[in-house]
């Protein structure tokens, strides 16, 4: 879609949260699509691979996705009005980082909210980061390269205002958090506006959005079935092709 002819971004819908039982019970027909880097991508698509900026034990320095992703990425940036730019965060994450990511954020919470029963600190923590799952049938989001994390900036490169930073654990972060205030700042109408730009253009490009989190969009995923009402997933887990796994193929 030509920048111009944007429409006015809609307002975020409010959604439940996903129940993770259901989300993995759907089935997964992975369609064999290959991990690629968007550090191949042109403007107005640019990467900044967070979790290994900083510096988290086994983050990639580079956001990989699926092929499919990959395209409906660079669409998704060039519909966006002229002088912004889509950001990339994360995209197919290594099993140890999600481990790390949720072993973190369970004992964060754990410490402020020392009350807190384990089933309640489970629900706490899965609200931000996904239990850890190599299971092929129930894979992590950010395992199968078909999940991401966006947000937008302006010409110079330097990220909007969306209300909160990438990956704060607060009610803030929730996709409709501006949506459901009674009235708004400057600065809070400012970045509601953003989210709102940001969830139009990456939702009319099929992605769907995780609504605990403004950063996080899906596709192709069991979460993107999910709220996309689609029958099935078409990306399972998957694994970057190293120069081991060639050998292997090639002299197998």
């Amino acid at each position: 879609m030509p920048r111009h002819s944007l429409p006015e971004p809609e307002a975020v819908p409010s959604l439940p949260f996903p129940g993770w039982e259901s989300v993995s019970r759907l089935p997964i027909r992975d369609n064999g699509e290959r991990l690629v880097p968007m550090s191949l991508a042109p403007p107005p698509l640019k990467v900044f691979p967070a979790y290994a900026r900083l510096g988290i034990p086994g983050a990639v320095p580079e956001c990989f996705v699926r092929e499919g992703v990959y395209k409906a990425l660079l669409a998704a940036a060039r519909a966006l009005p002229k002088g912004l730019g889509l950001v990339v965060l994360d995209g197919w994450r290594p099993w140890r980082v999600q481990q790390y990511l949720f072993d973190t954020l369970h004992e964060a919470i754990h410490l402020h909210h020392p009350d807190l029963g384990e089933e309640q600190l489970l629900e706490r923590t899965r609200e931000f980061v996904s239990l850890p799952s190599r299971d092929p049938t129930a894979p992590s989001p950010h395992l199968t390269g078909g999940a991401v994390d966006v947000t937008l900036c302006d010409a110079d490169g330097l990220p909007l205002d969306m209300g909160t930073l990438f990956d704060e654990a607060l009610p803030a972060s929730h996709s409709d958090h501006f949506e459901r205030l009674a009235s708004l700042s400057l600065t809070q109408r400012s970045a509601r506006d953003n989210r709102r730009l940001l969830h139009s253009v990456m939702t009319r490009q099929g992605f769907t959005n995780l609504p605990s989190e403004w950063w996080h969009y899906d596709l192709g995923d069991q979460l993107w079935a999910h709220y996309g009402g689609h029958a099935e997933a078409f990306y399972g887990p998957a694994e970057l092709d190293t120069i081991e796994n060639r050998w292997r193929r090639q002299l197998g």
